[in-house]
């Protein structure tokens, strides 16, 4: 292809409206009403035509209608309110600013291979993409000083087709970015900003883009470009796309090239976070830096350690990254010479030894201090998978932790329901959506009220529903009475259950189709009919999932099921917005624990959705017992058959036992007992489950303390990294020879027994006879332990106990121990242990200890007491 310039052609801007292109390049509109009305008033067809894009709006727009805008007083007032609320939100002082004024300098870098911000913007494929979204979009709202990082897909994900047979087609459209809300970087002699990385035998060049959201920007990296080859120029067209090579340099273009991109622009940030392992070669991009600054890979890796957090976002094996030690070598031999280190040292840094591949998950976790998972039940599962990094410490003191996702609530929450919540919860409201008390005053919302608004979106909801099915049928060339039928698909009075997400098999979206009989006398109720909506893609490599899709759209065509059950294409954030508003149950069937956390849920309930949901992801956590619906039970089983069919039965008996009668339940034609399901759910899900509280909290667990670690770690003259090497180096040399022996344990002022039969004691020393204890005694504990080269202020000697379960013990505690003594080169050290009534387990152990650490299995070490 030969090289050309682009240029736009854009219609005048009058002078009254001028600052319309600011608003339309700034992603504030996709969470504002006002702004958006701003593009819809001037032409409102033109609007949808062009799917809400302001930027192509207004190269589209015709300056006849800019200027009949521009002349209308109304619509002036309207937009001088408009722009002194988005000029007020960008001046004021948000919650980061006050809550940690002497932090607003020190940017965080939040790495995503997906973002999804609005329909204007198809960059994203699901669940991944829209959380990352929601958290530029609340670090705006909190003030969070935060630059997005991420890729530019020429063709985004993709378009979702389902044909006449029913399988989904896969189509890549064209997308022009100068038509996008985003802007295209330049260096200050006006060429474009460029960044490169060298894969085998080229270098490949990406120009920059940004967007602002609000008041935070995300960075796009694009190949696209025609420095490179065309082979080069679709690393950034599909996202997921191509085979393993071209995963692999996608991710070295999102991690390698995404730091040098910070770099060209000036920013240097104190914290790291990598959403999900597709960015991890940040970290390896950091190391040459260092390394190249002269420092020796392990003090490097320290460096890069101490300001880093890695948020891992599956349980799936499927969902972590794996490349074979031939492709790393073939990418990454020039970064072995450049970092000045050996072939193995690179491969150690993600080496998965029981798959015999390069793991980008255990890249991030190697080189970040902290670890978390998105929902506390994936914290534990996180924790119990990656056990085996961590041989010898308990399963739960692993460093793993958890954050639970949410939403931004202004995002996903109808305009009707905030009119109805600004009224109902005060003006303020949505400065305060974390705070519990404002949630309480939902219940001065009158039940007649509060459905009527339900059931004018569920009406929104299901003409959309059906205008989507039209005109799916209309492109199939169907015939004319199949198009017109669906005008009585999907009746307003019935209730309806919908299911959007991924269509991953582990999601179960065939669940409720193992017993179509029992279904059909489900649809067919004459007294308490159900219907059902579906929506989802599957990857264009998941035959299974295609499959699934091709299983629901059969069923939907059979006589029983016409018009009840109905299956719509190209599930997207507009889509999304429409389901999650209007239908009156969300279903959620994962296999547990395969659910991560999952927010489709929380969107729903946000606006007044009941949860009908297997106690998997951020449900266990949701669930109060009184504010939705639980499909299945925690437990264990032998088989996938097993548990599907257990869920099965359970999702039937849970909708005809429950959720039917007390739905139709209604007086006056308000099921008024629902319509308090909706409240309770709203007071207890809404203010907890929102990215408000999600980045508050990784700004006070995480970003923060990356932050000083930085400063502490990264100041002139510091020698604190050099010292933790020397600390580490020694500790791990030397800690096969540490050894603990518990020698003594008796109940603090109690008779003691002497008897030498008891096992393990010799004559004369001091025990506890199994005879218990009552409570206000206090056990002490001596033990011996030898520590070789290794000196006593290196270490922590403790007592661990905590409750007896079939597993071992559970609910660790730890009592620091007492060093009393040296003698013939042991220390003895002593504990005193005031136990709770029950019955407990305990012993003594020993693990690393330095001023530096932040977690107690930083250094992965544990030595435990023999058998006493």
């Amino acid at each position: 292809m030969f090289a050309y310039r682009t240029v736009s052609v854009k219609p005048r801007l009058p002078a009254a409206i001028a600052r319309l292109q600011e608003l339309a390049h700034n992603f504030w509109y996709a969470w504002h009403k006002q702004g958006r009305q701003l593009f819809k008033r001037i032409n409102e067809e033109l609007w949808e035509e062009v799917g809400h894009n302001p930027v192509k709006f207004l190269l589209r727009v015709r300056e006849e209608d800019l200027q009949r805008a521009a002349e209308d007083e109304d619509y002036l007032r309207y937009y001088q309110q408009v722009l002194e609320d988005y000029d007020a939100y960008h001046r004021a002082q948000l919650w980061f600013d006050r809550r940690y004024p002497g932090y607003r300098e020190q940017v965080v870098a939040y790495f995503s291979a997906e973002f999804g911000l609005h329909e204007s913007h198809p960059i994203y494929s699901g669940g991944l993409g829209l959380l990352a979204g929601d958290h530029l979009k609340s670090a705006s709202d909190l003030g969070l000083p935060l630059v997005g990082v991420g890729l530019l897909y020429k063709h985004g994900y993709f378009n979702q087709i389902i044909n006449r047979e029913g399988r989904q087609e896969a189509s890549y459209p064209y997308h022009n970015f100068f038509e996008r809300p985003m802007q295209q970087l330049l260096t200050p002699d006006g060429r474009e900003a460029l960044v490169h990385v060298d894969l085998p035998g080229r270098r490949v060049f990406a120009r920059l883009w940004r967007c602002w959201v609000g008041r935070v920007s995300l960075v796009l990296l694009d190949c696209d470009i025609s420095l490179n080859s065309p082979e080069d120029r679709r690393i950034t067209a599909q996202l997921y796309g191509g085979d393993v090579e071209m995963r692999i340099c996608q991710e070295i273009m999102l991690g390698i090239g995404g730091v040098r991109a910070l770099r060209v622009l000036g920013i240097e940030p104190a914290a790291w976070h990598i959403n999900e392992g597709h960015a991890a070669f940040l970290t390896l991009e950091r190391l040459r830096e260092l390394g190249c600054a002269g420092l020796k890979l392990a003090e490097a890796r320290e460096l890069v350690r101490c300001n880093t957090l890695f948020t891992t976002h599956t349980p799936v094996p499927a969902g972590h990254d794996l490349f074979t030690a031939e492709l790393i070598d073939k990418y990454f031999s020039p970064f072995y010479e450049a970092m000045g280190i050996e072939r193995e040292d690179l491969l150690e840094l993600g080496w998965d030894e029981s798959r015999r591949m390069f793991n980008m998950t255990l890249l991030a976790m190697r080189l970040a201090t902290f670890c978390n998972g998105v929902s506390r039940l994936h914290g534990q599962v996180s924790r119990q998978m990656f056990s085996y990094l961590y041989p010898g410490i308990p399963v739960e003191e692993i460093p793993i932790g958890h954050i639970t996702n949410g939403i931004h609530t202004l995002t996903w929450l109808a305009q009707e329901l905030k009119d109805l919540y600004t009224i109902y919860l005060g003006e303020e409201w949505e400065n305060h959506i974390s705070d519990p008390g404002i949630w309480r005053n939902i219940d001065d919302i009158p039940d007649t009220l509060l459905w009527a608004v339900h059931q004018s979106l569920k009406e929104k909801m299901l003409h959309f529903a059906r205008n989507n099915i039209k005109q799916q049928r209309q492109r199939n060339q169907e015939a004319a009475q199949a198009i017109k039928e669906v005008d009585g698909y999907l009746r307003p009075d019935v209730l309806t259950v919908g299911f959007a997400r991924r269509f991953a098999t582990y999601k179960r979206a065939n669940l409720l189709f193992q017993d179509l009989e029992r279904l059909s006398r489900l649809v067919n109720h004459p007294q308490y009919p159900v219907q059902f909506v579906f929506a989802g893609k599957a990857h264009p490599a998941d035959v299974a999932g295609q499959e699934l899709i091709k299983l629901i759209y059969d069923i939907s065509r059979r006589e029983p099921f016409r018009g009840k059950i109905v299956l719509l294409e190209n599930y997207d954030i507009l889509m999304a917005r429409h389901l999650v508003q209007g239908v009156d149950v969300w279903l959620n069937t994962p296999r547990r624990p395969l659910e991560a956390s999952g927010t489709s849920g929380q969107k729903a309930a946000a606006n007044g959705v009941i949860n009908l949901s297997v106690l998997d992801g951020w449900w266990p956590e949701g669930y109060t017992g009184d504010n939705g619906f639980v499909v299945g039970e925690i437990k264990d089983y032998d088989s996938e058959e097993l548990q599907d069919r257990d869920d099965c039965f359970s999702l039937f008996a849970v909708l005809e036992e429950q959720i039917l009668p007390l739905y139709y339940q209604q007086d006056g034609g308000i099921p008024k007992k629902w319509v308090k399901l909706m409240k309770r759910s709203l007071q207890s899900i809404s203010p907890f489950f929102n990215t408000d509280r999600m980045v508050m909290e990784y700004a006070r667990k995480y970003y923060v303390p990356c932050m000083d670690r930085w400063q502490y770690f990264n100041a002139a003259g510091s020698q604190a990294v050099q010292e933790l090497c020397a600390y580490k180096e020694h500790i791990t040399r030397n800690w096969s020879g540490v050894q603990v022996k518990v020698e003594e344990v008796f109940v603090c002022h109690q008779e003691l027994v002497t008897d030498s039969r008891l096992p393990g004691y010799s004559a004369g020393e001091q025990c506890l006879v199994e005879r218990g204890m009552h409570p206000g005694e206090e056990l002490k504990i001596l033990a011996g332990v030898s520590l070789g080269n290794i000196r006593p202020e290196q270490v922590q000697v403790e007592i661990v106990y905590g409750v007896v379960t079939a597993g071992g013990l559970r609910e660790l505690q730890t009592v620091p121990m007492q060093m009393q003594e040296l003698r013939d080169d042991r220390h003895f050290y002593e504990g005193r242990l005031l136990l709770p009534q029950g019955t407990y387990g305990f012993t003594v152990r020993v693990r690393p200890h330095y001023r530096d650490f932040v977690h107690r299995f930083e250094l992965p070490l544990v030595a435990w007491a023999e058998r006493f």
